[in-house]
């Protein structure tokens, strides 16, 4: 075999070595912008399911009171707000403000004993507390898939072809910790009578 065919095999062996190993990274990044997509889904059906049980949870407290008219409105102008939201950083902010309005509900709650008594008000508060755990769960998921992705497409060799394809990065699902606290405690408040 002379040195020219030699030469043109070995350049055309390293294309095709080159070719598989672009696919190979490509495959990759396809298949966490899949997944990463995906555990976006499972928070958004969370919050739907969360954003579902708003109206017949406030209808609830209405019937005990009434006069409360003010935070009716917020919470209802939080859930709308919520399921307009697209994307995780109006998700994020729609939900925090969702979590802060459904605080100040239960702080109403609070000064209704025979509301808290009430069996639907206590199905709903349940129901409430699991999606919101569920939630919880989603969000970890999503932002360990959004982590994983994301250093994927800044980490060499893969960004090269991340930048070819012109793949951005995704945002976390953020939660604001302290609305958080403040729903979590007052449901084991009212639970726990």
């Amino acid at each position: 075999m002379s040195l020219e065919i030699w030469v043109v095999l070995t350049v055309l062996g390293l294309i095709a070595l080159l070719g598989l190993w672009s696919m190979g990274i490509y495959n990759r990044l396809v298949r966490s912008s899949v997944q990463t997509k995906e555990a976006w889904s499972g928070i958004r059906v969370q919050l739907r399911r969360r954003a579902s049980l708003i109206p017949n949870l406030v209808e609830t407290v209405k019937g005990y009171a009434s006069h409360e008219k003010g935070v009716f409105e917020e919470v209802t102008r939080a859930r709308s707000t919520l399921q307009n939201a697209s994307g995780p950083a109006d998700s994020t902010s729609a939900n925090q403000m969702l979590t802060a309005t459904l605080g100040r509900l239960f702080a109403v709650v609070e000064n209704y004993p025979e509301l808290k008594a009430a069996s639907n008000f206590q199905d709903l508060q349940d129901e409430l507390s699991d999606v919101e755990v569920k939630i919880a769960y989603a969000r970890q998921f999503f932002n360990r898939n959004v982590a994983q992705f994301n250093i994927r497409i800044r980490s060499i060799p893969d960004i090269l072809i991340a930048r070819m394809l012109g793949l951005e990065r995704f945002e976390f699902f953020e939660e604001d910790e302290d609305a958080d606290e403040e729903l979590r405690v007052s449901f084991s408040t009212s639970s726990g009578e």
